[in-house]
């Protein structure tokens, strides 16, 4: 059952867009004109979405196409964990809509029902250990989902909300739970570290003591996924020992 989203939390601005080349390469064009943070940046759809690795991502009218700009102070590292932050507050928000069979995918998907629902892109830039700005990109597909013809052979089938669900989800809608759902999250992680958005992230996950593929730029490793560690790592256990991982893609393997 639904309930009423949160309050808009406090400090954080809304800039809303047409139809945008990426809701990404908006931040970046604030970011560099000299705009604050925290800012969301949400768009009726975009021309170019991205996805991890250059892939396109597909964002047509009714889906969710949103980017939260920051200014982070700490380290990459720690900039690096907001992936974690937006996935849990993600799933949360969506099943404060009444959405149900959510999962949290590694490093930073959501499923339903076992296919994938959202994906979230972080980008930053900077100079040396300096974050001048993140972004963090999230997508939802909540009227469509791209064909199977689109996908990389053997990532994970899609599937929209409305397909799934019959859950009819405005992306305004969504915005509104999730904002304060990361700002909380945000605000935890800054006062208590990763160690209570591992263990949610965690709760959620898929897949933990399954047989996966992780793909390196570089390398390639199959194993079960056991955890992920206090870094956001994965950790893979492997028949030469446990094999710790910060980026890679995951697939499934059959038992």
């Amino acid at each position: 059952m639904s309930t009423e989203p949160p309050s808009w939390p406090a400090g954080v601005g809304l800039h809303r867009c047409g139809v945008i080349d990426s809701t990404n390469a908006e931040a970046a064009r604030i970011a560099s004109a000299g705009a604050p943070g925290p800012v969301w940046i949400i768009a009726e759809a975009q021309s170019a979405g991205r996805g991890r690795r250059g892939r396109g991502w597909q964002s047509p009218p009714g889906n969710f196409a949103a980017t939260l700009l920051m200014r982070p102070e700490g380290p990459p590292a720690a900039a690096a964990l907001m992936g974690f932050v937006a996935a849990t507050a993600l799933r949360a928000a969506l099943a404060g809509a009444g959405v149900s069979g959510l999962a949290l995918k590694w490093p930073n998907d959501v499923l339903l029902g076992g296919r994938k629902l959202s994906g979230i892109l972080l980008e930053s830039a900077g100079s040396g250990a300096a974050v001048h700005h993140l972004a963090i990109g999230i997508g939802v597909n909540l009227v469509a989902a791209p064909p199977p013809e689109a996908l990389e052979p053997g990532a994970t089938p899609a599937t929209s909300l409305l397909e799934a669900t019959g859950i009819a989800l405005q992306p305004e809608a969504l915005l509104a739970r999730l904002a304060p759902e990361i700002a909380a999250r945000t605000e935890a992680l800054g006062r208590a570290g990763f160690a209570p958005i591992r263990a949610e992230w965690l709760a959620h996950a898929a897949g933990i003591g399954a047989p996966i593929r992780a793909r390196t730029a570089r390398t390639t490793h199959e194993g079960r996924f056991e955890t992920i560690d206090a870094t956001g790592a994965l950790i893979l256990a492997t028949e030469s020992g446990p094999l710790a991982l910060s980026a890679a893609e995951v697939f499934p393997l059959a038992e």
